[in-house]
């Protein structure tokens, strides 16, 4: 495993977005990607958004029984997890303003990430203010189309 992949990403992927299935179809296949029990819960919370719900929730599971590992927190990703809130705390602008936090499930998927050694593939520039995690941020239009 080389690869985390993030809500935005792997639902595109799912969805059949032509970006997202040409940039991570290689990965998925070759056994280089994993995802959180996080990711899954808010892909999940996505796909009611669609009618055919149930067709989506059923490829998710097939794709993380069959092709793309889930990782659940354990007691190091949630020592990551403190050590990054800590650290996140602490940063500053270069005003010297707070730069903030992200969201406690991004932090954990961050987490997740770090006690994996894996790069997160994202959508949300929240994680590039994560210290330490290599990411991979691609848009909207780059999941959607070529």
């Amino acid at each position: 495993m080389k690869y985390l992949l993030d809500t935005g990403p792997l639902t595109a992927y799912l969805l059949g977005r032509q970006g997202a299935v040409t940039r991570l179809d290689a990965l998925i296949l070759q056994g280089e990607a994993a995802t959180s029990s996080l990711v899954y819960a808010e892909a999940i919370e996505y796909f009611h958004s669609f009618p055919h719900v149930q067709q989506l929730q059923q490829a998710l599971r097939g794709i993380l029984h069959h092709q793309v590992k889930k990782l659940y927190p354990t007691y190091a990703v949630c020592e990551h997890y403190a050590r990054l809130r800590r650290a996140m705390r602490l940063q500053r602008t270069s005003t010297g303003q707070p730069a903030g936090l992200i969201g406690d499930i991004d932090t954990m998927i961050a987490a997740t990430a770090l006690a994996h050694d894996l790069t997160v593939i994202t959508i949300d520039g929240d994680f590039t203010r994560v210290p330490g995690l290599s990411y991979q941020v691609f848009t909207l239009a780059q999941l959607r189309s070529l």
